[in-house]
């Protein structure tokens, strides 16, 4: 028998600043070795209950708790966050909150340094854990200077440096690049080798996770535990779409082509499902009908660089001779890994960076002879990071603060201030105060405040971190409605391919600085080259395709337009 390293028994918890609780009759048991997701949409509860198990409930925050929670058979209550933190290891969603050091390599060193570890011995161990995570050569940087998925980068090599048994990622994968979260699972995974470590992860991004194996799925909505499966169970039946969690992509292929899912055998593994006989007839039959044309909903020209460089530092440039347009009424994902540059070209953008070659034009204007604010009239940006955006006490009085400081009347804000909550499924929690909110509560917030601006262009950068499925849909569908009503034009800065292949027409790629590949978003996602260069990862869809011996990019452009059509139907 197993040994239980964490026990719920009829477990609750509220938190002193709001009236309902957030976890409900939690009873759960994980066992020594075993590799656990804690999947769930945003604000179910998942992140509150890793909190309860690494000790920041009731240490760091206050609340009211009833029933019983152990580690390694004792209880969290008797204990100190510095006991548990010896026996539990964590991650943090928001990394800003996780630094300690002064630098990357002081951060990383951090627990072997109050365990007083020689630093002849510490120093190698430092620079191969930052090797892992491919931050060695930041060592000296400082943390918080870093962008989101390298700070995501630095807390895992942190937790490397823990010698404890139970480790907690929460929302391991939000600030990463694709390849670097395939990398970050397969790292998860090694570390999950040892049968005496405990893995639990927190995360909506089922498919992402799924890359190695998972022992079995704690599925979560509205503070308690409604599903307790293996992957291949919680897949096969239809809780996933109840509870608003994207299945993988693979899966709702087979679905659209009419197979018959529920019969197949390792649907957890897109290499090992089966995909012969009537399966096989009917994904060919329906990858090889042709697409609906796609759309003409181009307006004039909203952002062009041209030749446009730009560095922080002196003869280090982030951007190298960049030129592109984007017209209005575009959708276009911005991607790369991190560091590539594509933040750097928001701020362009913006008018918060200036260009050390060529220029910026906006809506046809010389971004150079405009100021910053003028620029703001007609872009909105959504930051990565929402905490460095919120400024009000409440979610109501944040939405509202941009109209009311540009001396619109009560009723105008009122009636824009409640079309954006309600498109970012706020409205019900509109008087809670902001720091109470989950971060991806606090991501709708901000991408609420600036969408009641309805700018010309509208940039939102990594807007799914956070997020579940469910949640960036609603928001998906406002911004759509934007997009096709008003001729708004959307950059996506993301690492999210799901989000690319759903919600763009068109994918702008940057490598080191360097616009690499300029194309509609199918294309884009097909090419091996491409995908290479910017450090991005093959979709379910790109090994479907394979496997049937398609063109890649028939099979993705295929599965888009399906997409949109059964959407449109909703």
């Amino acid at each position: 028998m197993k040994q239980t390293v964490v026990r719920f028994e009829n477990f609750g918890y509220r938190y002193k600043v709001q009236q309902e609780p957030t976890l409900y009759d939690i009873n759960l048991e994980i066992h020594k070795g075993e590799k656990v997701l804690i999947l769930g949409s945003s604000g179910s509860g998942k992140s509150t209950l890793a909190n309860c198990i690494n000790g920041l409930i009731p240490f760091s925050y206050e609340g009211t708790i009833t029933g019983s929670v152990t580690v390694n058979g004792k209880e969290t209550s008797g204990l100190s966050i510095h006991g548990l933190s010896e026996m539990v290891g964590t991650v943090l969603q928001d990394s800003d909150a996780q630094f300690v050091g002064l630098s990357v390599g002081e951060d990383i060193a951090y627990a072997m340094e109050n365990e007083c570890v020689p630093r002849c011995e510490m120093v190698p161990v430092v620079r191969r854990h930052a090797g892992v995570v491919g931050m060695q050569d930041f060592i000296g940087a400082v943390p918080f200077d870093l962008s989101g998925g390298q700070k995501q980068k630095v807390a895992i090599a942190g937790v490397l440096g823990n010698d404890v048994n139970i480790l907690i990622f929460d929302e391991p994968l939000a600030a990463l690049d694709p390849r670097m979260g395939q990398t970050a699972v397969e790292l998860i995974d090694e570390l999950a080798q040892d049968e005496e470590r405990t893995i639990i992860i927190i995360e909506h991004r089922l498919e992402d996770v799924l890359h190695r194996r998972i022992d079995r799925v704690i599925l979560m909505a509205e503070g308690r535990i409604v599903a307790d499966l293996p992957p291949e169970e919680l897949i096969r039946s239809t809780l996933l779409a109840q509870y608003g969690i994207r299945e993988p992509l693979y899966i709702t292929a087979m679905k659209y082509a009419g197979c018959a899912v529920a019969d197949n055998e390792n649907l957890r593994d897109i290499h090992s499902l089966a995909l012969t006989g009537e399966n096989e007839r009917k994904l060919l039959a329906f990858f090889n009908a042709d697409p609906p044309a796609p759309e003409a909903r181009l307006g004039g020209e909203a952002v062009r660089f041209d030749h446009v460089s730009f560095a922080y530092d002196a003869g280090r440039d982030v951007l190298k001779d960049v030129s592109f347009a984007i017209h209005k009424g575009e959708r276009i994902a911005v991607i790369g890994k991190n560091g590539a540059g594509k933040s750097t070209a928001a701020k362009l953008i913006c008018g918060v960076a200036r260009p050390r070659e060529g220029r910026v034009f906006i809506s046809g204007k010389d971004a150079g002879s405009m100021s910053v604010k003028e620029i703001g009239e007609r872009v909105g940006y959504v930051m990565q990071n929402p905490n460095q955006m919120l400024l009000k006490d409440t979610i109501k009085r944040e939405v509202e603060f941009a109209l009311s400081v540009r001396g619109m009347g009560a009723d105008a804000i009122r009636e824009k201030a409640t079309a954006a909550l309600n498109a970012c499924s706020l409205y019900p929690m509109r008087n809670w105060p902001v720091d109470t909110v989950s971060y991806g509560q606090k991501k709708r917030v901000t991408v609420a405040s600036i969408l009641v601006l309805t700018p010309d262009v509208l940039i939102l950068d990594e807007p799914s971190a956070g997020q579940d499925y469910r949640s960036y849909t609603e928001i998906m569908k406002f911004i759509d409605a934007l997009n096709r009503e008003l001729g708004i034009a959307i950059l996506f800065i993301t690492h999210d391919m799901h989000l690319a292949l759903e919600n763009t027409d068109r994918a702008v790629v940057f490598a080191d600085g360097r616009l690499v590949a300029d194309d509609r978003v199918f294309n884009v996602l097909a090419d091996d080259e491409t995908i290479r260069e910017a450090s991005l990862k093959q979709t379910s869809l790109y090994t479907l395709a394979v496997r049937l011996g398609l063109p890649p990019e028939r099979v993705i452009r295929r599965f888009i337009e399906h997409e949109r059509q059964v959407k449109a139907r909703e």
